[in-house]
Order: C-alpha cells, then sequence, then structure tokens
C-alpha cells in the first residue's frame, strides 16, 4: 500500500485529502474560479478529479495534497503532482480557495512539493500547465523560476508550458 507524505514548511502542513476536505473542493470546482482547471465542472465530474487526486498515490507514486495552515487548522487549497495517460510530463499544478489569494500560500506549497518531486521521488522533469489568460498562475510559475517551454508536448494546444528547474542540477 502507497504512504501519502505529509510534507511541513513554515507555516504550511501539505497533507493527505480526507473527505471533510471535499465540500470546499466541490464548491471551487463547480464554480467559474475553476475555468483555468478546465472547469466548471458538474459535482459528478469534480468528486471524479478529487478521487483522482487520491489515485494517483496509488497508481503513479505521486497525486495531491492539500494545503492547510499550521496556525489555524484551515484547508487553504492543493498542490498536485498530474502524469498518467492525461498528462505528456509530469505536472506540478495548484489552487487556493478565493480567501487564501494573495497570501503567498502556493507559492510554499509548490516549492515544497516541486522539491519533494526532484529530491524524493527523483523526477527528471516538472512542468505546469497552464491556460495563457491565467495570469496568476503564469506569475506564480515565474516566481517559481519556471521557464516558458514552447517546444513542450502538451493535451491541450493552448496551454503555455512552464518548465520548472531541479534545484538539485547546477
Amino acid at each position: 500500500m502507497t504512504v501519502i507524505p505529509s510534507i511541513e514548511t513554515e507555516r504550511l502542513s501539505l497533507r493527505p485529502p480526507t473527505i471533510d476536505d471535499w465540500p470546499a473542493y466541490a464548491e471551487l470546482a463547480v464554480s467559474k474560479r475553476s475555468i483555468h482547471m478546465g472547469g466548471p465542472f458538474s459535482k459528478e465530474a469534480a468528486w471524479g478529479w478529487f478521487c483522482h487526486d487520491i489515485a494517483q498515490w496509488h497508481l503513479m507514486g505521486h497525486g495531491a495534497l492539500m494545503i492547510e495552515d499550521k496556525k489555524s487548522g484551515t484547508c487553504l487549497g492543493q498542490v498536485g503532482i498530474n502524469h498518467g495517460p492525461l498528462f505528456p510530463e509530469h505536472e506540478l499544478g495548484w489552487f487556493v480557495y478565493a480567501n487564501s489569494e494573495g497570501k503567498g500560500y502556493a507559492y510554499e506549497a509548490a516549492i515544497a512539493l516541486r522539491n519533494w518531486a526532484f529530491e524524493t521521488r527523483r523526477l527528471k522533469t516538472l512542468v505546469s500547465y497552464i491556460a495563457p489568460e491565467n495570469n496568476r498562475s503564469i506569475r506564480l510559475a515565474e516566481r517559481l523560476g519556471a521557464e516558458l517551454d514552447g517546444a513542450a508536448p502538451r493535451t491541450d494546444p493552448a496551454d503555455l508550458v512552464f518548465r520548472h528547474p531541479n534545484p538539485q542540477v547546477s
């Protein structure tokens, strides 16, 4: 059985999803805020994605972790690594709930999971697929040190692909 890791940062706990995370996840997925994630989704499709985020741990050795504030215990969003038949390369993705935006949570969580992916999981490459109009995620990818890779394969030809640097490689 695969053990889903927990990763600690200064302010955050990145932890496995639980059923208690479902209501906020579903609320985001069915809303217009999910447009850059392929949504809005039906509640049934959102449930499929929620389960997919967990199943990837058992099928691929990586998946999604919820971003939790260590002080309050509040779930702030999610960070994850996607791969499999739907993704040409391993993808680092993130979202935070509306009341958590602009506080550096996605940045802190993405750095922690990116480092885990390269150091522990030993991934060779890591990209983020981002819709061209998703300016906040583009800025975050750039802040993470990712660079636009116009030649990278992608499932959606409209997506921009940002390639993340491996901090272990000089």
